[in-house]
């Protein structure tokens, strides 16, 4: 019961109130701050950066948001093109650091939204209702993650079997769901794809590098963290450098050997399965939705680095260790009452 309470209470709370923070740093990055920095330097180009004070100038020029090209100072293109597509990430450190942390808290934050508010006034309700899902999911969609929004198709047609409806309505919605999710993958990402899929491809280039480290230490690997030290010899000379190889079990098979890598595997798997199992049927609305945010941040593992983003891995392991705890201890009531 004191597990219970303070994740419902104490830890979400925190946990929540950071996240709608971040949500609504990411809403002003999309809308007012990348359109008027942009603006502001595109006119600073044309004006030659006098509508800059010195001071400002040799700090942009340090952190090479102006750099030199054939003798004249220009904005740096890949700023520009940072603002132009509008990537939020909001307090995090890049946009699919942000896909992660929905994935996670906002199957939670929704559930709550419509949990918490039943006592108050219609009007009310139905504002905090529309203002999560506003910040949820056009924080969302702004951060650009493809493998993200796939993470979000696959659990939202999970969910759908928990439902209490036929299972033919079941699968009727799990196809509406797809076709939807995936025809608005399709257009939101089709310029990403007929460019040539270079995240993709580069992320293929670090799972093999990663693979190639495991097999030539297979005991205890590089060391943790070292994954950017054997890349730098094993990668394609055409592929940009990388710290970590993009995908969280692949990382810990390079860094910490076989061994490692399957114990870090296991004890994922082993988790979600055991939570699976208590909080499919039985457990309440908030501890599955919870349960659902976990499953779609450990799955995003797979191709991204979230375990090595401190904000989501400790959020992320603490609601695991209090959701297994909270929903063993209901387990052990009804058993004891029995």
């Amino acid at each position: 019961m004191v597990i219970d309470q303070l994740l419902q209470r104490w830890l979400l709370i925190g946990v929540l109130t950071a996240f709608t923070f971040c949500l609504v740093r990411a809403v002003d990055q999309r809308l007012i701050e990348f359109p008027q920095n942009r603006q502001s330097l595109i006119e600073g180009e044309r004006s030659g950066w006098t509508n800059f004070p010195p001071e400002t100038l040799l700090e942009m020029k340090r952190e090479n948001v102006i750099i030199a090209t054939n003798g004249v100072e220009v904005a740096n293109p890949a700023i520009l093109a940072k603002f132009t597509k509008g990537r939020v990430n909001g307090t995090l450190v890049y946009p699919n650091a942000l896909a992660g942390a929905v994935l996670l808290l906002f199957p939670v934050s929704l559930m709550l939204a419509f949990k918490s508010t039943k006592n108050l006034r219609s009007f009310i309700r139905v504002i905090v209702i529309a203002m999560t899902l506003y910040l949820g999911i056009a924080g969302f969609f702004w951060t650009g993650s493809k493998l993200g929004w796939l993470i979000a198709i696959l659990v939202s047609g999970a969910c759908l079997f928990r439902l209490k409806w036929s299972m033919r309505l079941k699968w009727t919605a799990l196809i509406i769901v797809l076709l939807v999710g995936l025809g608005v993958f399709a257009v939101r990402f089709h310029n990403y794809f007929a460019a040539g899929a270079t995240s993709a491809s580069a992320r293929l280039d670090y799972w093999r590098a990663a693979a190639q480290t495991t097999a030539r230490h297979p005991l205890c690997g590089t060391g943790p963290g070292t994954f950017q030290r054997p890349y730098a010899q094993l990668k394609s000379p055409e592929a940009e450098m990388a710290r970590l190889a993009h995908n969280d079990y692949l990382e810990q098979f390079s860094d910490s050997g076989i061994p490692g890598g399957i114990c870090y595997a296991a004890w994922i798997l082993l988790a979600l399965v055991i939570l699976g199992r208590r909080v499919w049927n039985s457990g309440s609305p908030q501890t599955f939705a919870i349960f659902a945010g976990l499953m779609g941040w450990f799955i995003q593992g797979i191709g991204e680095f979230s375990l090595y983003v401190p904000a989501l891995a400790w959020t992320a392991f603490t609601l695991l260790g209090g959701l297994l705890g909270a929903s063993g201890n209901q387990i052990d009531k009804s058993v004891a009452a029995n």
